[in-house]
């Protein structure tokens, strides 16, 4: 079986352009340097699947026309991957079911401090019931079937908090890493089109660097690797001319086909 990845945003935290910067990146009139906050939306025969819900999930979802989700997969709970969560309600208004969600227990424990609300809408009978449907991922490696949807998942950290990453067949998505286990590179093998996240050239305390993402690529074995995650540091087509022939930095917009 065939699935599709739809780059809805390959931004850094402050997405491009940044606000007040008037460097050559965030001024430029190109369509591939205007990037939101990182998110993806994945399809599968009929059935749409999103991974994070940053601040700009509204524009995300009006400009892709996303007009129904069978469910969201979360990474961590860092603003730009769960800033958009209030946009999410809009479906549970829709259809008056609730969006399924997987993710971490380090996730759902955070959500529901920070977003405690929406855990509690009043029911016609009186009791209260969240307006998210959460899959909890108990363990920090594994497979799970989410909603029809096969996938295994993989743990790494961005300083202290904990993020997940997905497979998806022969895709990965890993955005956010840092610091990981040799297992996650294990659990990678095999993996043909890898997304991850290089936020520019020069080293940060929580993210790769364009060097380090490739030196990750190399040890996964991926075939083609996709950059997101991305700063104002690099210009989009200037980078790719000085990358790999088999990796490229992804834009908004930018579709893959895959294996499941």
């Amino acid at each position: 079986m065939q699935g599709t990845f739809l780059f809805l945003g390959t931004g850094g935290s402050a997405g491009i352009p940044v606000i007040t910067c008037k460097c050559a990146v965030c001024q430029s009139r190109s369509q591939l340097n205007k990037r939101y906050r990182p998110s993806a939306l994945i399809t599968v025969g009929k059935k749409a699947f999103v991974i994070d819900v940053g601040p700009d999930f509204r524009d995300q979802a009006l400009h892709f026309n996303i007009d129904h989700l069978d469910g969201v997969l979360l990474t961590h709970t860092h603003y730009d991957h769960i800033g958009g969560l209030d946009e999410w309600r809009v479906f549970y208004f829709k259809h008056k079911i609730r969006l399924p969600t997987l993710a971490s227990i380090d996730t759902y424990d955070e959500l529901r401090n920070r977003f405690h609300y929406l855990f509690k809408t009043k029911q016609s009978d009186g009791t209260l019931q969240s307006q998210l449907d959460f899959h909890i991922l108990e363990e920090d490696f594994g497979k799970v079937k989410f909603q029809g949807l096969n996938l295994e998942y993989v743990s790494y950290f961005q300083a202290n908090m904990k993020v997940t990453g997905f497979r998806f067949g022969e895709l990965a998505y890993i955005s956010d890493i840092r610091e990981y286990e040799d297992k996650v590179v294990d659990s990678l093998q095999g993996v043909k089109t890898l997304v991850i996240s290089a936020l520019r050239y020069m080293p940060s305390e929580v993210h790769f660097s364009i060097e380090e993402a490739i030196a990750f690529s190399r040890k996964v074995g991926a075939k083609r690797t996709f950059f997101t995650h991305i700063a104002h540091d690099l210009e989009h087509d200037e980078t790719n001319q000085k990358l790999p022939n088999d990796m490229r930095l992804a834009h908004d917009g930018l579709e893959l086909k895959f294996n499941l």
